[in-house]
């Protein structure tokens, strides 16, 4: 085997991330000055034949003329990456989704020289693949289809890839991953492949190059101090919507992240309006904390009609439960699965927004900050100011900044 060399091969149905792990593998060991090329069968495709590869038809295993083109263009990707490893490059992944292990043979009889490390992406969230395939069908070979009918075929396509699919399990040297969660579900690793530790690291590590966290802005309920319900912006909220609109008009923000509750919602939309293109995506993780028995009510209620409940959460504000209802001890997980899902669907977007809550912001906060679970209910929220945060293996930055 020729060292120092080593050839990434992605597998998996569409829609599960590899594109994403690809790109963050790339930017991570390029940055610590490991030559690095991607080989993307699907980018190949749409520049030698753009036309009619949206038809579902193209990826049907019985399709001769498709499987030929196809097998045609792994070819041409598996001799350039074989060339590419000749002339200088350390690594070179093949993204593409491998699911046959006729496929991943000839991929091993072809880089055989080289070490080959095979990285499978599994996720099977509903909801995930529902948004991940609608970004995928805003790609220009969908173009000439309505929404509906992109989402059709490509759901579709799938089903043709799953009818070839075998998951890793004979290769010599692999990786299974959750792609969803960064969880390493299966690992074989029985050659000496270079720069795994690395790589390892950079499959399971949450990152982030620019996120902006902002609280919506303020509501009727807000000017009553009542907690919970499903307020609207105020005239004034409206206009802190317009104002961080303007402020972020000249940055590219692909991907605002919202609650289901229409006061974050009402924020983004003026945001959205003001960028060239970008997606608001509701997610119900990252709904206010709910306050049982106690929603809708003013602190100042609580206090006077529930005392038990207002003294005993202010005991311990972290681990109290409101009575049918959550704490911010309970929402910890649905907050977190909630960043794992804006992670995945931004697909490593330079510039995503998250318009929040207060409580649920400072969950968010305390994701990446790691601050002591007894601090993280008086985190500093407000409405005029929003969070910047990057948060990389090799650099953290936590900003909180104006926007008028």
């Amino acid at each position: 085997m020729v060292p120092n060399t080593l050839c990434i091969v992605m597998v998996g149905l569409p829609a599960r991330g590899k594109s994403t792990i690809a790109r963050k593998l790339r930017e991570n060991l390029s940055r610590d000055r490991i030559s690095c090329r991607i080989f993307n069968n699907g980018q190949l495709r749409r520049r030698i034949r753009s036309q009619d590869t949206s038809r579902p038809e193209f990826y049907d295993p019985n399709n001769e003329v498709g499987v030929r083109l196809r097998e045609r263009i792994a070819l041409i990707n598996l001799d350039r990456a074989r060339r590419y490893l000749e002339n200088g490059g350390q690594v070179a992944i093949i993204d593409a989704t491998n699911v046959s292990l006729k496929r991943r043979r000839k991929v091993q009889s072809f880089l055989g020289e080289h070490p080959i490390l095979f990285i499978e992406c599994v996720n099977d969230d509903e909801e995930i693949l529902e948004a991940s395939i609608r970004h995928k069908t805003r790609l220009p070979e969908f173009q000439g289809l309505s929404a509906e009918l992109a989402m059709e075929s490509f759901k579709k396509r799938i089903l043709y890839y799953n009818t070839i699919y075998n998951p890793l399990g004979e290769e010599r040297d692999f990786i299974r991953l959750d792609s969803l969660n960064n969880r390493i579900l299966q690992e074989e690793i029985v050659s000496d492949i270079p720069f795994y530790d690395r790589i390892r690291d950079f499959l399971v590590t949450d990152s982030v190059k620019n996120l902006f966290l902002i609280r919506h802005g303020e509501t009727y309920f807000n000017l009553e101090n009542r907690i919970g319900g499903d307020s609207s912006l105020t005239q004034k909220g409206k206009e802190q919507a317009e104002a961080l609109a303007r402020y972020f008009q000249k940055k590219r923000i692909p991907f605002i992240f919202t609650s289901k509750k229409k006061r974050t919602v009402e924020t983004a939309e003026p945001i959205q309006r003001l960028q060239e293109s970008c997606s608001i995506i509701p997610l119900e993780e990252f709904n206010e904390i709910d306050s049982g028995i106690c929603e809708c009510m003013s602190y100042e209620e609580i206090q006077q009609q529930m005392p038990d409940v207002y003294y005993a959460r202010k005991q311990d504000k972290y681990n109290y439960v409101y009575p049918e209802g959550e704490g911010y001890v309970t929402m910890k997980s649905r907050v977190d699965r909630g960043i794992k899902k804006a992670l995945f669907l931004s697909g490593g977007a330079e510039n995503i927004m998250i318009v929040g809550h207060r409580a649920v912001n400072r969950m968010i906060l305390s994701h990446f900050l790691y601050r002591r679970t007894e601090d993280v209910p008086y985190i500093y929220i407000p409405q005029d100011k929003f969070y910047h945060i990057v948060a990389t293996q090799y650099k953290k930055l936590f900003q909180l900044k104006p926007y008028t």
